[in-house]
Parts: C-alpha cells; structure tokens; sequence
C-alpha cells in the first residue's frame, strides 16, 4: 500500500481528495471540524517536505452553483486548522484554476471550488478527470468518506498517473490498516457490536462478518426482528416483519460456524416515542402491547459488559438505543464505557458508522476507543467484504 510516507513531495504539487463535507449551521460556520482536522497530517507533510497541496472535496448535494454549498466559506476556518494561509479558486477547472495551480508556490495551499458543482464530477467523467488531473504532479487520495464512489476526483483521475506518482494520504491509509485489522489480522477473540433500527441495512455485513468474529452482539431496533422471530411479544417495537425468516437463518448460520450471538434480555420500554415518555423495564420476549423498546435495560447492559470485557478486537456499528433522547441514552453509554474499558485493558477497538460516531462524540469516547472511523458508508461496504473503487484506483 503506497502512501504519503513513500514519496517525497520537494518541489512538487499535489492533488489531494480531502472529504470537507462538513456540517453548516444556518451562518456557514462549522459545527464539527473533525473532517478537517483529520486532514491535516497529509497536509503538513506535504509541506513539510517542501511541496504544495492543492485540495479538491465536495460539499453537500448542490444541483446547481450554490453560494450556500461554496467552500469558500470555510476557507478561514482550514487556514486556522492547518495554520497555513489557504487560497481559494473559484472554480475547479479551467483556466483560471490552471494558472492559479501553475502560480502556486511551494509551501502553499490552494483550494478549489466545490467539485459538484460540475455534474461530470459524480457521473465519473473522463474528460473533467483529465482536467483535474493537470493540476498537480501526484494524486493522493485521503477521502475515505467517498471511496467507495467512483467519480471523477475519487476513482477516473488516478488513471492519468503512473504507478509513482498517486498514494493514499495518511487518514485513508489508517482507514484501511485499521479495518483490516478486524477484518484480516485480528486477535482473538473478536467481538462485532451491530446497532441501529435495521436488520436489512446490515444483513450482508452480517453475513460477511460472521466468518470473521467469535461473538456478535445484535442491539438497537434490529433485535425486535430477532425476538419476534423467535416467538417473542415486542409490543408496538420497530420490527421487520419481512425479515423475521432472515433473522433466524442468521442466528443458525451463526450457530454452525460456533459464533455466539448475544441479544438484550431487558428493554427500557416507553408508552410514546418521546424523551418525557412513561418507561418501564420489560423482559425483551414480554413487552406489553402499547409499549416500545427504546434501549437496552440494566441486565442487558451488564451481560453485554461482560462479552466486551473478554474481546481483544471489538467493532462497534451502531447505537444500542435512541441516544439522542436522553431517557434512552444508558445503554449506547454503557457500551461505551465497557468498550473504553476493554481499550484501557489492551482491547483494539474500532467504531464506525454515522450513528455510533455520533454517540462516541457526543457521550466524550472519542481518544478513549483504538480508532473513529470518518466514513460511514464506505465503512459498511468494506464490512460486506467489497472492493471500494477510491482504493482500488490507487492500487492498480
């Protein structure tokens, strides 16, 4: 795997795909620079060795040139994170950009305008990847959060450089070395912790998983599917009806490759989605029709403590109930103490996923786990055991 450490970047320019798709509050101003603090070590090496960055990202879905989706906006907010001045180009092709990339000194960084602007940048044209591609001597790639889309500035540009000259940056390599170590090179046992509200978003990680991991535990929404497929009452719980024969297929799959799958025995039931809601603890198999599980219980919490406490590798995807309120936060900050725990103990422990890395952040996990993954759904596609073309394009 060729990364930035590989190459000497003197007197030369790059072309890096950093992921700036941060979040906006209604003034422009970022409310999360986690994205951008995580680029920053490419950067300074880039520098460092006495060559200049030219970042290209996208922000938001923007259908047409929208001042609100412009990167010029968190342009300051960069240069006051990398603690280098950052110029900014109105464009990402053309002219005006070539000659400002041309002019660039070393040392320097440019930053281009939002590359979707242009359609031809998801469509994975190859004439708008050819253009990108003249602006810079090397290619790296450290945007793990789209690599698993092939468009032009993630996947078609590395096409127009050789071998030599295109690398993973230094987040997208710990990306994948850290996914890999779960995945590939991991000590035993290993734990994988599926969240979330739904069995069928996670079905083929799932079932890529389970040749990987000695124990699973099933929370969140997704373990009514479980229950009620196994003659359990969920009351008025989230629940896939259609993917109850799912469910049990897994649970004997699991079962013949001896992976012991843990589900909550105890739910803090509700009698309304609302934090200010009438709770109860109810036994999984008996909620009162009514009722709702909205997280774990007190006898769930401490089985699952004890199964994370005996992992060497854990993988943790997922909430294991509505954290945002917080009458149904204790159980994903349980989990989250037991996995900080199993860490400080000498546990790998990788978490990933939107919602889990929301909860890691809000709750304080964040430097208390192994690694933060930055990229949710290109997380779940290696997860399934797929070939993400962003890294793909590097290696070939």
């Amino acid at each position: 795997m060729k990364t930035i450490h590989d190459i000497n970047f003197e007197n030369k320019k790059a072309l890096i795909r950093v992921d700036f798709n941060v979040p906006l509050d209604e003034n422009g101003k970022i409310t999360d620079t986690t994205r951008i603090v995580a680029a920053k070590p490419t950067i300074i090496k880039i520098l460092e060795d006495g060559g200049a960055a030219i970042l290209m990202s996208h922000l938001g879905r923007p259908k047409a040139q929208e001042d609100e989706f412009s990167l010029v906006q968190i342009c300051s907010a960069i240069s006051e994170i990398i603690g280098v001045e950052v110029n900014f180009v109105d464009n990402c092709v053309g002219e005006r950009v070539e000659q400002a990339a041309a002019d660039l000194e070393m040392g320097k960084i440019l930053l281009l305008e939002n590359l979707r602007f242009h359609k031809e940048e998801t469509a994975g044209d190859s004439a708008f990847a050819k253009a990108l591609s003249q602006l810079g001597d090397i290619y790296v790639n450290d945007a793990f959060g789209t690599a698993h889309r092939a468009h032009a500035s993630t996947t078609v540009v590395a096409q127009y450089f050789n071998a030599e000259s295109k690398c993973f940056g230094a987040l997208l390599a710990k990306e994948i070395e850290s996914l890999d170590r779960v995945l590939n090179n991991s000590e035993k046992p290993v734990l994988a912790i599926l969240g979330g509200s739904k069995v069928s978003s996670k079905i083929t990680v799932i079932e890529n998983i389970l040749d990987k991991v000695d124990e699973m535990i099933i929370g969140g929404g997704m373990s009514f599917t479980f229950i009620k497929a196994q003659g359990g009452k969920v009351g008025d719980s989230i629940c896939e009806d259609d993917k109850q024969e799912l469910a049990l297929e897994i649970l004997k799959k699991a079962e013949e490759k001896g992976v012991k799958i843990h589900i909550p025995v105890d739910v803090v039931a509700a009698d309304d989605f609302a934090n200010d809601a009438n709770t109860k603890v109810m036994d999984i198999t008996a909620i009162e029709d009514g009722w709702q599980g909205l997280d774990a219980g007190p006898k769930s919490r401490e089985n699952f403590d004890t199964v994370v406490q005996r992992a060497k590798t854990i993988l943790w995807n997922g909430p294991l109930g509505v954290f945002e309120m917080e009458t149904f936060s204790k159980g994903t900050i349980a989990l989250g103490n037991s996995i900080a725990a199993a860490t400080k103990n000498g546990a790998f422990s990788l978490v990933g996923g939107g919602d889990s890395v929301a909860a890691v952040k809000q709750f304080g996990f964040e430097h208390k786990v192994s690694y933060v993954s930055t990229g949710g759904g290109a997380m779940l596609e290696m997860l399934e055991g797929k070939t993400l073309p962003g890294i793909a394009a590097i290696k070939e």
